[in-house]
């Protein structure tokens, strides 16, 4: 007897809740990808949803590409995101590593113009191996091309570029004349969390 009353527990409560379909910010065309469940619109608010930019921008290329997003507002039965960050697939990085080259790993924490704050990582693949002088200049002149990028423009800006691979060819002439480069790439990128004062 208690089983049947636990199952018919259940089934009510799964009808009580309602399904709200997720669109990404506007910045990336306020794309759906996606539903969630709960039964009410406030617990929606926070949920992380993530997705690949390949089905964000219907570009099979770009699956290796992973973007978080956080619900920011519902309206209705749809939620709306606030990008979060992106992470670039451990198959695609392996892929990218050659034997008798260098990979050159930068984290830089840049602000945007409007206040934004993130941190990224920036990777660069040389041609051939670099030393340790030379490693050092190539981090150092990416941190600042980042840095001064990201001061120049507001956060959607900042997540175009990205998206779009933008930043990374800009890094890539920065970083040429100085020594032979293979590929930059924004591995990594998160956006800080302000804390309340």
């Amino acid at each position: 007897m208690a089983k049947k009353k636990q199952a018919g527990r259940r089934v009510e409560g799964w009808k009580a809740k309602s399904w709200y379909k997720v669109y990404t910010p506007d910045s990336l065309g306020k794309a759906y990808i996606g539903d969630t469940i709960a039964n009410d619109p406030e617990n929606v608010v926070g949920r992380i949803m993530q997705t690949t930019l390949g089905e964000i921008i219907n570009d099979y290329a770009r699956q290796n590409v992973k973007m978080k997003f956080r619900v920011a507002n519902v309206t209705g039965d749809a939620a709306y995101t606030e990008f979060v960050g992106h992470e670039l697939t451990r198959d695609y990085l392996r892929s990218l590593v050659k034997r008798r080259t260098s990979r050159i790993d930068s984290h830089v924490p840049v602000t945007t113009k409007d206040g934004k704050k993130v941190d990224l990582t920036v990777t660069c693949y040389t041609l051939t191996r670099a030393n340790l002088s030379q490693t050092h200049a190539i981090r150092g002149l990416m941190a600042q091309k980042v840095q001064d990028m990201a001061k120049e423009g507001d956060f959607n800006a900042l997540l175009n570029g990205i998206v779009t691979g933008e930043i990374s060819k800009e890094i890539f002439k920065t970083v040429k004349p100085l020594f032979p480069v293979r590929r930059v790439e924004i591995i990594k990128s998160k956006v800080g969390t302000v804390r309340a004062a």
